[in-house]
């Protein structure tokens, strides 16, 4: 009966979205108070949205004929199947059809069918109940209409809060009846956010000032140090290489080696700098059309070079053109719109109110770029007037620029440095919609212009990606600060308020706190898009400052910690458990920027995956210094990316990712037991601290403080003395010795073998502990 299959779609689809998708009600029972005013985005479209995935069986091909109650116009039409009847009746529910199927006692009529073994709770019949009786009124898209900055929400506990984001948290958890937890200690405050703003653990100077500081601001003051701190702009970068799919090869086959470190140099600069949001983003897409561009608005025209490219032979270039130009569309859509633009490439979006003449208009602003080949285009100085050389897909960066206006580039040798870069064609290219994403089957003809439900192009701005970038920051689009505050919330607390970060449309999911959303997007707005400004916000707020104790009953009402109820636990970021162990043991080289390194790495990997030809074809593993820089300038190989890195999740950067995984595996117990680097720093640690004038005990505690970032308690160090006498004990001068030769690093000492590397190995085990390598 195709009267019934509308409505099988609608609330299978709707049961399946209030289970797992909906923020708002998660943890449906917490609360079952009706709102005084329903919410179709909030209360309504999580139980009555449609989806053809949900559509199963031999109906499914009928989607186009039947009802889509996710569209207002269709919503309120007359029934094909029985005219003159109603989904939605405003005002009067049981004239609804909705309504008095939910509601049926007759089994045929019953929705959803007995047979799909789902249920409506009383609760999400309530909810539809009163929503029809209010008049059953619709709303644009939550995400696509513009933010408002509300006036703070009043609770109990107002002296909690901090700052403003703790009284929007606070009474969502009021509300629902749960508490907040108690503020972590200052060991662990202060190695949490150390980690946060620097990615490194903090020093024993900083330790030993922070936890002596009695000032009612010590927490804040030490915040701004760390903020200052060039080590800042490290971490930030971390976070936004995954955004701009930076790599230190090409990809595809070949994989061959490419330059582009000078713009990784240039955004840790920028960050440092605080270049604000607008104009980070503004150089980034469109520094070469900017009037008379200096050389370092070019570099940083980078970000969407860095993409693959292929340097293979017998391809159809034209085809691998359009890939790159659909690379950085669907770049600009995961990365500062929070859309999956992609899927409206071969058809209109099944979800979202986006067309395919839309993705290629879109497509157009990027359509225009000079994408001649590296390895096959000759490469002349770039020299003279910025006109000459704003044209050019390829940039070399002279020994003059790193000594003037590029002096943040660490170059360190006089070879030629070549970075691609943006520069549009002297004629424009035509555009046309590709028929089912098909690179050569050209449809309509179309021109720059952005998604009309989203916000229609300024008129006044020219159709270019200047254009772009004034539509992405005009005041009225909804889009661009709520998706960078929710990318920056969710890497500091673990869980965004919008927790699908890259996207935003229907299939995304709810914020769960959507006037703190909303707020925090204005403000930044507000205050020139100011990024450290957003940081210090965030962990200075109470909400950050939280322990990680989660105790049974409050685990139960809030499992997902969507409601902030606890600081979240997972692991650290994989560079910065690189950091951690290399930065403890002293062995952290903090040098800024500069070419990628090729630190310790099983043998083999690169030779057994890599096609004959490539300039990576071996991998040939650097000394000296280059073996103990940060993770953050681990080489990046496309088709083989570092096993350590990607064990803990770090990102090939085949494409734009606006969020890793945080995996718990055997395989990162396996790395930290192994890795050379980690036995390399126990032994450098052991042997540092054995030729210091102090007992074990001292000797054991100062090891604590450095990897740890706290005191043992009397347990963990009678127990770490008594392991390391076990294996004083159980090891010889041979054994010691052999155990002692991993790594590079050599200290000129006279030291015991059997001590140091029964040292070493108390020191190995720290570093195996879960405190060690997790946020907590």
């Amino acid at each position: 009966m195709r009267h019934l299959y509308w409505f099988i779609c609608i609330v299978f689809w709707g049961f399946i979205t209030y289970t797992l998708f909906s923020c708002t009600y998660s943890n449906k029972e917490l609360s079952t108070t009706i709102p005084d005013q329903i919410s179709y985005n909030f209360h309504i479209r999580p139980i009555l949205s449609d989806n053809c995935f949900a559509c199963h069986g031999p109906d499914a091909n009928k989607r186009e004929a039947g009802l889509r109650l996710d569209i207002e116009a269709e919503a309120f039409k007359t029934l094909a199947e029985s005219p003159g009847k109603f989904a939605f009746v405003p005002g009067k529910p049981h004239e609804s059809q909705v309504w008095q199927r939910i509601n049926s006692s007759d089994e045929k009529e019953l929705m959803p069918p007995p047979d799909s073994n789902l249920t409506l709770t009383a609760y999400q019949k309530d909810l539809i109940h009163a929503w029809i009786k209010q008049g059953a009124g619709y709303e644009k898209h939550w995400a696509f209409v513009p933010p408002k900055k509300r006036d703070l929400p009043e609770v109990a506990r107002s002296e909690w809060a901090k700052n403003p984001i703790d009284f929007f948290i606070l009474n969502k958890q009021e509300a629902l009846g749960i508490e907040p937890n108690p503020e972590a200690n200052r060991e662990r405050l202060l190695r949490r956010v150390s980690f946060e703003l620097t990615g490194l653990p903090p020093d024993l100077e900083m330790m030993d000032a922070f936890l002596s500081d009695s000032r009612e601001d010590a927490y804040e003051r030490l915040v701004d140090t760390l903020l200052s701190r060039p080590s800042y702009g490290e971490r930030m970068a971390v976070f936004w290489l995954d955004v701009a799919r930076y790599a230190d090869s090409y990809g595809y086959q070949l994989d061959n080696l490419r330059t582009q470190w000078p713009w990784r140099d240039w955004v840790i600069h920028a960050f440092n700098q605080n270049l604000p949001y607008d104009t980070f983003i503004r150089w980034q897409l469109a520094g070469d059309l900017l009037p008379n561009p200096t050389k370092e608005q070019l570099l940083a025209t980078g970000f969407n070079r860095n993409h693959k490219i292929t340097e293979e032979g017998a391809i159809d270039e034209e085809e691998y053109r359009v890939t790159y130009v659909a690379d950085r569309t669907n770049t600009l859509g995961k990365a500062l719109l929070g859309i999956t633009l992609e899927c409206a490439a071969c058809h209109d979006h099944k979800y979202d109110p986006i067309s395919q003449k839309e993705y290629y208009q879109l497509f157009s602003f990027f359509n225009n770029i000079d994408e001649r080949r590296t390895s096959t285009t000759p490469i002349d100085p770039l020299v003279g007037k910025p006109a000459s050389y704003a044209k050019k897909p390829l940039m070399e960066i002279t020994d003059e620029d790193v000594q003037t206006v590029l002096s943040f580039v660490n170059k360190q040798d006089t070879s030629r440095l070549i970075v691609s870069v943006m520069g549009e064609l002297d004629t424009l290219r035509k555009n046309h919609i590709r028929e089912r994403g098909v690179f050569d089957a050209y449809g309509e003809e179309v021109f720059p212009a952005t998604p009309e439900a989203i916000l229609a192009f300024p008129t006044a701005s020219p159709a270019n990606r200047v254009g772009l970038v004034d539509w992405l920051f005009d005041p009225k689009n909804p889009l661009t600060a709520r998706v960078f505050v929710n990318l920056i919330w969710k890497d500091v607390f673990g869980r965004g308020i919008v927790n699908t970060p890259g996207d935003f449309g229907m299939q995304g999911e709810l914020p769960s706190h959507p006037e703190l959303l909303d707020w925090l997007a204005v403000d930044f707005m507000e205050n020139g898009w100011d990024i450290k400004r957003l940081m210090r916000q965030l962990v200075t707020s109470a909400t950050y400052r939280q322990s990680v104790i989660s105790e049974a009953g409050k685990r139960d009402a809030d499992p997902d910690n969507t409601y902030y109820t606890r600081f979240s636990r997972g692991h650290l970021k994989a560079e910065f458990i690189r950091d951690m162990v290399l930065a403890s043991s002293g062995l952290l080289v903090r040098e800024l920027g500069g070419p990628s390194v090729k630190p310790y790495q099983p043998p083999g990997l690169w030779e057994g995956a890599t096609a004959g030809g490539s300039t990576l074809a071996e991998y040939h593993q650097d000394h000296g210094d280059a073996l103990y820089r940060r993770g953050l300038y681990t080489f990046v190989k496309r088709t083989v990316p570092s096993p350590a890195m990607l064990i803990f999740d770090a990102s090939n950067r085949d494409q734009c990712e606006v969020e890793r995984g945080n995996t718990n595996t055997p395989l990162q117990a396996l790395v930290m037991m192994n890795d050379p680097t980690v036995l390399e720093a126990a032994r450098v640690l052991a042997s540092r601290l054995l030729l210091e004038d102090s007992t074990m005990a001292d000797k054991i505690t100062k090891a604590f403080k450095l990897i740890l970032c706290r005191t043992p308690k009397e347990k963990e160090l009678t127990l770490m003395l008594g392991y390391f006498q076990n294996k004083k004990e159980a090891v010889d001068e041979r054994s010691a010795k052999e155990l002692l030769a991993v790594g590079e690093y050599t200290l000129e000492s006279d030291l015991d073998p059997i001590d140091t590397a029964a040292l070493m190995q108390v020191i190995a085990t720290l570093y195996n502990l879960e405190e060690t390598i997790n946020r907590s």
